[in-house]
């Protein structure tokens, strides 16, 4: 009973009552259906929330990252222009903290850790509401939010989903973190396990690439060999200096071409004339392994052409009567 108002002290009763008519119908099943409300509650929530013993002006230096990253970085030109925001305008919304689990006096960021470090950077005090919440609430809530902003790339989720995982985590917990469903979900952690952590933190964000893309870099992978020329062309030092869209479609491009079977080489071609000694009849010829022919001229050519034709059963069986002579060495 606890765990199924772990979030909604926040608000009051009847806050609690709009927010349960604008739940996701997958936000209603599951593992949050017991433990908390949705993040666009929570939001909505902490909005409204004015009273100071909710809202907190905390010290950013006090505050530790989550637990479990969901980011691989962070874009510095557009984390300078959010911070630019804030210095502005002020901090909109508060970060949500919980009091931290092994320190006594710290707090860790369930959400917020960009309004948090913009905070730190511009040594202001950054607004907070605090709550006790437990371990699967805060990576719903994290997650949530996160996807309720649009604000992490594909790559991003799956390997927060495949972390999630390898902690122990249910996957009725981190699909309800993601508010994505079985199928997706096996799609991230698939991408997350066979694309190699070192090629993905490379390659950075990737923020324009979305599940497709990913999944056919992940099927390109499988193919022999295929990680180590991603390596090769990642080691390079131009490669580094793209943007992490670009990155990602330099190595999709040069992956798919690799994939392409190497054509054999064309087989010798030879090629000749001939003339009869009475000149009353020229033969040009070329041979391509594969094809072979044969050009007529001169005053008998039509004729000499047409003995050739009627006879060709003929020459063929001499032909292969010589060839069987030569390989037996008769």
């Amino acid at each position: 009973m606890a765990r199924k108002n772990l979030l909604a002290s926040i608000t009051g009763p009847a806050a609690d009552r709009t927010m349960h008519e604008t739940r996701s119908d997958y936000a209603s099943r599951g593992a949050s259906r017991s433990m908390m409300l949705s993040i666009e509650e929570l939001a909505e929530s902490a909005k409204r929330l004015t009273d100071g013993e909710t809202i907190v002006a905390l010290d950013p230096d006090l505050l530790d990252a989550s637990f479990v990253s969901d980011r691989i970085e962070d874009d510095e030109e557009e984390f300078a222009l959010f911070r630019q925001g804030i210095e502005k305008d002020g901090q909109l919304q508060p970060i949500l903290v919980r009091p931290h689990p092994d320190s006594d006096g710290r707090y860790m960021i369930v959400f917020g850790h960009r309004r948090a470090r913009a905070a730190r950077e511009l040594g202001i005090r950054v607004r907070a509401v605090v709550k006790n919440v437990e371990e699967i609430a805060h990576i719903i809530a994290q997650g949530q939010e996160n996807t309720r902003r649009a604000d992490l790339s594909f790559i991003e989720k799956s390997l927060f989903a495949a972390k999630l995982l390898a902690m122990g985590q249910s996957k009725d917990t981190i699909k309800s973190a993601l508010t994505v469903d079985d199928t997706l979900l096996s799609r991230m952690l698939s991408v997350a396990e066979i694309v190699p952590a070192s090629i993905i933190e490379t390659i950075g964000a990737a923020k324009m690439i979305g599940r497709d893309r990913w999944e056919e870099l992940k099927k390109l992978l499988l193919r022999p060999g295929a990680a180590s020329q991603a390596e090769e062309l990642l080691a390079e030092e131009d490669f580094r200096h793209l943007d992490t869209p670009a990155r990602f479609n330099q190595l999709l491009t040069h992956l798919q071409r690799a994939r392409r079977p190497v054509r054999a080489a064309p087989a010798p071609q030879s090629a000749g004339n001939w003339a009869a000694q009475d000149k009353r009849v020229a033969a040009s010829y070329r041979n391509t392994g594969k094809s072979f022919s044969l050009s007529l001229k001169s005053k008998d050519a039509g004729e000499f052409g047409n003995y050739l034709s009627s006879n060709l059963e003929a020459l063929y069986e001499a032909f292969r009567e010589a060839k069987q002579r030569n390989q037996t060495g008769d």
